[in-house]
């Protein structure tokens, strides 16, 4: 879908003229005036962002998610911060790892890639596109290729793929998303995700000034508002989230959605149901906006979000991180 945000005015000079003669001296004098029109200019808008993109790239390709690692032995990540939607889930062992949905950026090294796991499946069904990943147990691609993505994986890749020889193995996979692009995907664009507020929108919400997400193990995520970027730091480990070029991870929103892990936490067969409704709170500007998310019936259909008084929540423009925590584990709020 196409959506178009106003960026310029042009003024245009009409070539109306008022022309006054008048007698001065015995000489007569032609006086111009000009009138002004406006139009404006169409710029368009990314879909899974909704920031303005000029160029327009992201209207001409589908959505790409690639499966990156999320283990100690991975960092530095690279490509993150490009990314336009970020799902953090749980999976076998209670470690957690990332589907990273690129769109309107296509960097040139994403990784490391690693394995699918079931819930990628309903992340990527109502987006579509090309879903990148190095492998995976045998019921976890049977899961993938239910959906309806193009599966790219290390044996089909070719160049859009590459090891790292400095770096050892497994942790050593990285994604070329401009040769991925090229494997084409449906729909392009792919559809929105969310709803985006306006500059003259407020966030009505409680102020937050750091929050932790409660993953299993050694896996907890801290969140902190930094006022200058207006954005969330992502602090893992202990350390502050940095990419491989140096980037901090900082979207302008976290979406926490609480699931129910099917077959338990952590066990091999494990996935996030996303389909149904429950819990939710999204962070953005700086505050807490407490609701529920829902998704109907279909594996199609786009997840929605709302306050608890049922008025749809409006995220800011910009990357959005969704974690799929398990239901009944509370967060830890500094307000």
């Amino acid at each position: 879908m196409r959506k178009l945000l106003v960026l310029v005015a042009v003024v245009v000079l009409a070539g109306a003229a008022i022309v006054a003669w008048s007698r001065v001296r015995g000489t007569s004098t032609t006086t111009t005036t000009s009138t002004s029109t406006t139009t404006t200019i169409a710029v368009p808008v990314a879909p899974l962002t909704g920031l303005p993109d000029p160029g327009g790239a992201a209207l001409t390709r589908s959505a790409l998610t690639v499966k990156i690692e999320n283990t100690p032995q991975a960092l530095p990540q690279w490509g993150i911060d490009q990314a336009d939607v970020v799902y953090e889930e749980i999976v076998n062992g209670g470690i957690t790892r990332l589907a990273a949905i690129f769109n309107s950026h296509a960097p040139n090294k994403v990784g490391p890639v690693r394995s699918v796991r079931p819930t990628d499946t309903q992340v990527v069904w109502p987006i579509g596109g090309i879903f990148a990943y190095s492998g995976g147990a045998a019921y976890a691609v049977a899961s993938i290729s239910t959906a309806p993505v193009k599966l790219i994986d290390e044996s089909s890749a070719g160049t859009a793929m590459f090891r790292d020889n400095s770096l050892q193995a497994p942790h050593n996979l990285f994604a070329v998303a401009p040769l991925l692009f090229k494997f084409g995907g449906t729909p392009t664009p792919p559809r929105s995700l969310f709803s985006y507020r306006s500059a003259t929108q407020k966030v009505v919400g409680t102020a937050v000034a750091r929050f932790v997400v409660p993953f299993p193990s050694m896996y907890p995520v801290t969140w902190t508002w930094d006022t200058a970027t207006a954005s969330w730091d992502r602090t893992l480990f202990g350390q502050p989230d940095v990419t491989g070029t140096g980037v901090r991870e900082s979207p302008k929103n976290v979406v926490v959605m609480w699931v129910n892990y099917v077959n338990g936490i952590g066990t091999e067969a494990s996935y996030a149901n996303l389909q149904g409704s429950g819990t939710a709170t999204v962070f953005s500007d700086g505050k807490e906006v407490q609701g529920t998310w829902s998704r109907g019936a279909s594996k199609a259909d786009v997840v929605t979000y709302q306050t608890k008084s049922g008025t749809v929540i409006k995220l800011t423009p910009g990357q959005t991180w969704v974690e799929l925590l398990n239901v009944g584990v509370p967060l830890t709020l500094t307000p």
